[in-house]
């Protein structure tokens, strides 16, 4: 919000500069975005006044016009504007002067007439367009009579005031307004601003008797309204017109441009309605009824929800309360009589229609952060009162209250001995008391107690803590002391899942894989691929983009967006991997997912780059990602066997080239390649990928003591090649050996598969290296021989291998 740095001087005696005084709100307050002055940069344009006017010799729309400019002469100027005419004070840009854009005005002629500077209008010389006025949208600005010609024009149009615009965050609504700010920078510089006050003057006729409201107070605790008769529509006084397109508003009409006003004054939203287009004269707020629409003044049609709240007349919808009113009421210039409504609507319920219909408007804005609940009716009074000095209207006698209640102060306490341990200062009795005054809070205080009443105006202020905060901002965040905490301290050391996930990155990372951090939100359709176990969607009520919809239920996913990322950019090889949680429902009913850590992984192309070998020959295959996972799961200490069967549960992954992995039976990943249409779908090459569930490893028991000394005996080895159906398996074969290779059976490794020539069609040949070592002596071939043979014997007898 843009605060005028004039208007503050209003209500307050500032002596600093607008950037000294910029500085002070952000160190105490909010932030400031920035300090401008509207006129910076522009220089030569002055106040002009239209002498004559002739028709261009050579052109059916230009005019040559002789402009009094304060000098001796008059000054010819060549204009095309349509509302240009004699007699007129307006803007004139001189030669050699700058306008707005940086745009440099120079003498020139204009069809063979010589034109001495340019006659502008407002955006011409940097008005935002959206802020000027509807009359001079079109044409140059008509400047008020009492503008002196030769003068600089910045003054006439409020472009040499400075705007500071603050940033204001959810929890200080408050200063949303100027005199929110004003009500700040008094207590900061210990002074009491000189806030002005309403005083109506009304008729005799009640209001009450003209205007009937029916209110739901669920949806508006507090709802007034005042009628204005026999009011003149019509643009407004040039002062007010300034203070509303220096913030960012455009001017109106003197009635809708009163309640802009206030709406920057008092941070209190209206809207007035045309009273002659309310049928039965009666008001409502309510809930919107299905099938219902409404037309806003920015002539958009909406379908309205139920849960929108409306303001309406008997017949229908005339408002989109607390966002944007309705079309079908709005003020003409033919309106005689005005309602002006001053309300609080439920925060929540007017965020969420903001949203629902995206009209995020200023009025929406202060009701998501709250208003002033307890100026509703000075702010309503304000504007009465202005219309009827602006429109020449009557105030009808009375305040109409469709719903109310007695707003209270509130009343929070908080010790002398708190505040100085919370903050670490010496404050005294006196210091505190003087900050709470300065803020405009009442105190008493008992036995270094302060009992502090907080005004409605401050309506974030409940408990200790908000107290603990004013004293600490308006006594000066640095004045506050820089002191060592006390008390006993404590080793600091990661938990066991910490360090888990910690090694799991830095042998991911050993593997020679990069890691990824990947968004966790996604599409629906995303999200529900590469299920480790079903799970139903959770949905974000009001996502910011069309990709980003739903919570993750797995991490493949985002790794193929992250390959997709790079195969786009002609990045073939890529080896990524992701740790992070994942968010699963057992069913739609369930109001919050569960959340398990996850590890992922996903490699395309040569996991190491080598360009003197064929990139395609070199690429990674199931089998090297397995050994990835069975090398990180070994090192992980698990205590149990690790299991890869096939599977083809997986839709997104070749049926032929998946697995699930688990862990002595219990299931805790899958690992695979991504199926070609899945593959063609995400625009990636041919990629492998796996995930497991990093929570149910880190459950499971480990391995204390890992260090196994080296042997100073001699190991032997033995190979064997076995002759088997195709369809057993290399861990058919393993367990086998493993089983009955003897206690001195340090390794097993297979070395050669053969299947073509010289074997049965139905057949595969393994060849195996067992490798036998004793600890504590030297093992004998006896020994070794026994072993073997066992294995050899048990090999044909269960698998019926043939020993070649």
């Amino acid at each position: 919000m843009k605060i005028s740095y004039s208007w503050l001087q209003e209500y307050l005696d500032i002596k600093v500069s607008p950037k000294d005084l910029a500085e002070k709100i952000e160190r105490a307050s909010v932030e400031v975005d920035s300090v401008t002055q509207p006129s910076e940069g522009l220089k030569k344009i002055v106040v002009g006044e239209i002498v004559s006017m002739e028709p261009h010799p050579d052109s059916d729309h230009l005019n040559v016009c002789q402009v009094n400019i304060g000098e001796d002469e008059l000054s010819q100027i060549v204009c095309g504007a349509p509302n240009v005419e004699t007699g007129r004070k307006v803007i004139v840009a001189l030669p050699g002067s700058r306008i707005g854009g940086n745009v440099k005005i120079k003498r020139s002629k204009m069809r063979g007439v010589v034109s001495n500077g340019m006659i502008c209008a407002l955006d011409e010389i940097g008005f935002e367009k959206d802020v000027v006025p509807k009359e001079w949208a079109d044409g140059i600005y008509f400047l008020e009579d009492d503008a002196k010609v030769g003068e600089p024009v910045f003054p006439y149009l409020g472009m040499d005031d400075y705007l500071i615009d603050v940033d204001v965050t959810p929890n200080r609504g408050d200063m949303l307004s100027v005199y929110g700010v004003a009500n700040d920078l008094g207590a900061i510089y210990a002074q009491t601003p000189k806030l002005t006050h309403p005083n109506v003057t009304e008729g005799t006729t009640q209001a009450a008797d003209k205007v009937t409201l029916k209110v739901d107070d669920s949806v508006a605790p507090i709802y007034k309204m005042r009628l204005v008769e026999n009011v003149t529509v019509q643009p407004s006084p040039r002062w007010l017109q300034i203070k509303l397109w220096n913030a960012g508003v455009r001017p109106i009409n003197n009635v809708v441009d009163v309640t802009n006003y206030i709406l920057l004054k008092y941070g209190q939203p209206l809207h007035a309605f045309d009273f002659g287009t309310i049928a039965d004269q009666t008001v409502e707020a309510r809930f919107a009824r299905p099938g219902e629409k409404l037309t806003t003044l920015d002539e958009e049609e909406h379908d309205l929800d139920p849960k929108d709240i409306v303001i309406a007349d008997t017949e229908k919808p005339i408002g989109l309360a607390g966002v944007m009113g309705g079309f079908n009421s709005e003020i003409e210039t033919h309106t005689t009589t005005v309602a002006i409504e001053s309300a609080v609507f439920e925060p929540t319920l007017i965020r969420k229609t903001a949203q629902r219909h995206n009209l995020h408007t200023s009025a929406a804005q202060h009701f998501e952060r709250g208003v002033n609940r307890g100026g509703v009716a000075e702010a309503l009074d304000a504007a009465a009162q202005l219309i009827a000095e602006l429109a020449s209207g009557d105030v009808l006698a009375g305040i109409v209250s469709g719903s109310d209640y007695d707003v209270k102060d509130e009343v929070v306490s908080v010790s002398l001995k708190r505040i100085n341990h919370v903050l670490g200062t010496d404050l005294t009795e006196a210091n505190v008391t003087a900050i709470f005054k300065q803020l405009g809070f009442g105190v008493t205080v008992a036995d270094e107690t302060f009992t502090v009443t907080v005004p409605p105006r401050r309506w974030d202020i409940h408990i200790e803590a908000d107290l603990l905060e004013e004293v600490a901002r308006i006594y000066g965040y640095d004045n506050l002391p820089a002191t060592l905490p006390t008390g006993s301290t404590t080793l600091g050391v990661l938990t066991e899942k910490q360090h888990l996930i910690r090694e799991s990155r830095r042998l991911m990372e050993g593997f020679g894989l990069n890691q990824a951090i990947s968004y966790a939100l996604t599409t629906e359709e995303k999200a529900g691929q590469f299920l480790m176990h079903p799970s139903e969607p959770t949905k974000l009520s009001w996502p910011m983009t069309a990709d980003h919809t739903t919570t993750r239920m797995n991490l493949v996913s985002g790794l193929l967006d992250d390959v997709a990322y790079n195969n786009a950019r002609h990045v073939a090889d890529v080896a990524l991997y992701e740790q992070g949680r994942v968010f699963y429902k057992a069913d739609a009913d369930q109001v919050r997912p569960d959340e398990e850590e996850h590890i992922a992984g996903a490699i395309s192309g040569q996991l190491v780059v080598d360009n003197l070998r064929n990139a395609k020959a070199n690429s990674v295959d199931f089998y090297q990602l397995k050994g990835i996972v069975e090398r990180y799961l070994q090192n992980l200490a698990i205590e149990g066997d690790i299991t890869f069967t096939a599977t083809d549960r997986y839709p997104e992954l070749h049926p032929g080239r998946t697995a699930d992995i688990a862990i002595h039976g219990h299931y805790v990943g899958f690992i695979g390649q991504v199926h070609p249409s899945v593959a063609e779908s995400y625009k990636i090459n041919e990629t492998y990928v796996f995930e497991l569930n990093l929570d149910a490893l880190i459950d499971m028991p480990k391995q204390a003591n890992q260090y196994e000394p080296i042997s100073k005996y001699p190991a032997v080895t033995r190979d064997i090649a076995l002759l088997v159906d195709k369809t057993v398996t290399n861990a058919e074969i393993l367990a086998l050996i493993n089983k009955k290779g003897g206690a001195y059976l340090k390794s097993v490794n297979l070395f050669d598969v053969y299947a073509g020539k010289n074997v049965p069609a139905d057949k595969q040949s393994m060849a195996y290296t067992l490798t036998y070592q004793n600890p504590t002596a030297t093992l004998t071939d006896d020994e070794v021989n026994q072993a073997f043979n066992k294995v050899e014997t048990t090999l044909q007898t269960e698998l019926n291998a043939e020993v070649r």
